[in-house]
């Protein structure tokens, strides 16, 4: 396990586990040869499977994200987590009383795809809590409201040499992220299966620019971003609903604090640790040009259809 990952929280699911439920999503194959890979593009069409349930305890999720002041979130198994390259998307969740939108903040290990991990507050929103497993309909949402503009936290341990940091309330797949210190060139970042982008040799002292780009190829700039681990550093502007360059100056405010566990009706499941690996898919012709590195494949995670590769 690496010195940084996070690890998984314990998971509690309700009325009897994933092991009861089958994958009914029709998910875009993943094809690797010689390090490179291709997958469908993002699909915001109606899919459809089921849902449990579960609360936090002691962890911000395997997103690394803070818990939304709404409390309306949701883990995704393996296949749709794609290493992380899902985290701060949003779902539109739809269940026998109603429908319901999530933030993707977590990895559920056990879960096949099609089965969503629900907060136990969203999972209420939409079905009754004692049924525990609710059939649903889902779908991605494309350029989401965001409950705020940008932030950027530079996490703990990071320094000139060593550069690591979260993005969040961009709303849409991010394909890549870019750092430059004052000066300097921007360098490409990888994006961990914590969701914490990273520059193993450093970006220097900062303060940094960074460029943001999405899956559709809107790209933006902030800057200002100070050396300043553990600090969420927020930004003035908004993200998604368009394509656009900003360049803003952070100001800071305090992380918040983790929740403690309220166990759902179900056994607890270990949680499988899978090590890091880099997902790549290319981007949408009308956005190649606007993301120099490559895409981590969160479009495996949330799309359905056929593949195809040249």
């Amino acid at each position: 396990m690496s010195a940084h990952r996070r690890p998984f929280p314990t998971r509690w699911l309700a009325a009897g586990g994933a092991a009861a439920l089958a994958g009914i999503i029709g998910v875009a194959l993943l094809l690797q040869t010689g390090g490179s890979a291709c997958a469908a593009p993002p699909s915001t069409s109606t899919k459809t499977g089921k849902a449990t349930f579960y609360e936090l305890g002691g962890t911000t999720g395997n997103c690394s994200f803070e818990v939304p002041a709404d409390d309306l979130y949701v883990a995704l198994g393996p296949e749709q987590y794609a290493e992380g390259a899902s985290c701060g998307a949003y779902l539109d969740v739809t269940g026998p009383k109603g429908k319901v939108r999530v933030k993707v903040f977590d990895s559920c290990p056990e879960c096949p795809a099609g089965h969503l991990d629900l907060s136990r507050t969203a999972f209420k929103k939409i079905g009754a809590e004692v049924d525990g497993i609710i059939p649903i309909k889902y779908k991605l949402v494309t350029n989401p409201a965001t409950p705020g503009p940008i932030t950027v936290r530079i996490k703990e341990g990071a320094s000139r040499y060593w550069f690591a940091a979260r993005i969040d309330n961009h709303g849409n797949l991010l394909s890549s992220v870019q750092v430059a210190a004052p000066g300097g060139s921007f360098k490409s970042a990888h994006r961990t299966d914590y969701n914490y982008w990273l520059i193993d040799g450093g970006a220097g002292s900062g303060p940094y620019k960074i460029k943001i780009t999405d899956v559709y190829g809107n790209a933006t700039t902030v800057s200002g971003i100070d050396m300043d681990p553990g600090t969420v550093q927020k930004t003035s502007k908004a993200f998604t609903g368009g394509s656009t360059t900003v360049v803003e100056k952070a100001t800071t405010t305090s992380p918040s604090p983790t929740r403690t566990k309220k166990s759902s009706p179900a056994a607890t499941k270990p949680a499988a640790v899978s090590p890091p690996a880099s997902l790549v898919a290319p981007l949408p012709e009308s956005a190649a040009a606007a993301a120099p590195s490559t895409t981590e494949d969160a479009l495996v995670a949330l799309a359905a259809g056929e593949t195809t590769c040249d």
